[in-house]
């Protein structure tokens, strides 16, 4: 893929592959081309994460004034993930056409009015709406994978992407904890109820425009595209880009790992402030705090991820990556069944923040493994993968979250049986030049341009 950007490159301060992609990751170095564009990345996918999750914990004020119910609230809730899974599926093809910047900036732009828009909500249909809309902005998170797997060499990318992914959805736990604050700091002024809540969300807005400017204006795709290596082959059509990466069966194994972990998280997210102000009944501020505690572990638990995914690699190859990434995710469903046993506040924050560990690692390990599946249909393999993360918050919220049929607590168990039983699948990814689980490489020769398309 050609850079979309005509500016010119800058030199790296980095050691760099043939590709010149880095072979080191300085997370808190700002050089660029490869640390810089790792920041406004990040930064940007934070401030979606922010913008989409800045609803859930004020819904126990939003659900008086709309006089929302439990099915409404279920129902946006889904919405709001359902909008995410096309939005992924098709950020990948565009990434692979135009770029990560120009596409995560352009979405940025196009979501941030609709975020401002819930200011103006009035009735259950219309909150359903706003939250289906924002949900978009989730792709972004293909864009955000896509450009660190464009940047960094395969020894690194799994760090690269734990990190670049852990830091941005800390913006979930950020929205968590802070959203409630601004509300009660606008309301010290007098300010009605009704209107405090809808005047903050200018905040999540303002953010994701900013940040998407910077993107366009600062970001920077390839380090140099003049000394990339150049394929002999003709360049590939977007459809044989698409069919590529649909016949790859490994992106949908991956894409269903990612369900149990990204999409369980994802869940969370958006229910865990209302489960600890509901059934242990501490107030509004008390609740969003609890639930930034999931969110936050974001900061270090998916970089260990991709920590683990890159260490396994050197011991094991690719083969240690799979291995990681059952254990860690096995791990993260027996707490996940455990926080829905916990009956006292502090043992289940207490396993609430052991689980979030766990399971943003086994995030961070699935991304470890997705550039190995197809050079050629990245893009398309990072979006099925993606994807498969808001379909899993979809498929638990409607059986689990949606109506009055299970308890919350029971819910959390039954997704975490959910998480155990979906992990088996990883045992079928088998990569003919690196092996599988149980399975040891072939010893046939297989040309690295041609291995991604080996279905």
């Amino acid at each position: 893929m050609e850079p979309s950007s005509p500016r010119k490159p800058h030199l790296s301060s980095l050691p760099l592959d043939s590709e010149n992609k880095a072979t080191e990751f300085h997370p808190f170095s700002t050089s660029p081309p490869h640390m810089f564009a790792f920041h406004l990345a990040w930064l940007s996918l934070f401030s979606c994460f922010f913008s989409a999750f800045s609803i859930p914990p004020l819904i126990p004020i939003m659900r008086q004034n709309l006089n929302l119910s439990a099915a409404d609230i279920g129902a946006a809730g889904t919405a709001a993930f359902v909008g995410s899974i096309f939005s992924r599926l098709a950020m990948g093809p565009v990434c692979d056409l135009v770029g990560p910047r120009i596409a995560s900036a352009a979405l940025s732009l196009i979501t941030a009015p609709i975020v401002l828009a819930t200011a103006f909500i009035s009735s259950p249909t219309s909150f359903i709406l706003v939250r289906f809309l924002i949900g978009f902005c989730l792709a972004n998170f293909v864009a955000n994978q896509f450009w660190m797997s464009s940047l960094f060499s395969t020894s690194v990318v799994g760090l690269a992407n734990g990190f670049a992914a852990g830091w941005a959805n800390m913006g979930a736990g950020v929205a968590q904890l802070t959203m409630p604050l601004l509300y009660s700091f606008v309301k010290s002024f007098n300010v009605p109820e009704n209107t405090a809540w809808r005047v903050i969300f200018v905040v999540p807005a303002t953010f994701q425009a900013l940040t998407a400017i910077m993107v366009l204006i600062y970001g920077q795709e390839l380090p140099c595209k003049d000394s990339i290596k150049v394929s002999n082959k003709p360049k590939e059509s977007f459809l044989l880009l698409l069919f590529n990466g649909l016949m790859n069966y490994r992106g949908w194994i991956l894409g269903l790992i990612y369900g149990c972990c990204f999409g369980v998280e994802m869940t969370m997210d958006n229910i865990v402030a209302q489960y600890f102000y509901y059934r242990f009944g501490v107030n509004l501020e008390v609740a969003g705090t609890i639930a930034a505690c999931f969110g936050l572990t974001n900061w270090f638990a998916r970089p260990l991820g991709g920590i683990v995914s890159d260490q396994m690699a050197k011991l094991f190859g690719v083969r240690g990556r799979l291995w990681g990434l059952w254990a860690v995710l096995t791990v993260a469903g027996l707490l996940c069944v455990l926080m829905g046993r916990a009956n006292s506040v502090g043992g289940s924050i207490g396993v609430m923040c052991m689980f979030s560990v766990f399971v943003q690692a086994a995030s961070g390990l699935t991304f470890g493994i997705v550039p190995f599946v197809s050079k050629r249909s990245l893009g398309v393999i990072s979006g099925m993968t993606g994807s498969g993360g808001t379909v899993g918050a979809v498929v638990t919220q409607m059986l689990l979250f949606s109506g009055d049929k299970f308890s919350t607590q029971t819910s959390i168990s039954v997704m975490g049986l959910m998480m155990i039983i979906c992990t088996l699948p990883i045992s079928l990814i088998y990569f003919p030049q690196w092996g599988g689980m149980f399975c040891t490489p072939n010893e046939t020769s297989i040309d690295e341009e041609d291995y991604s398309l080996l279905v």
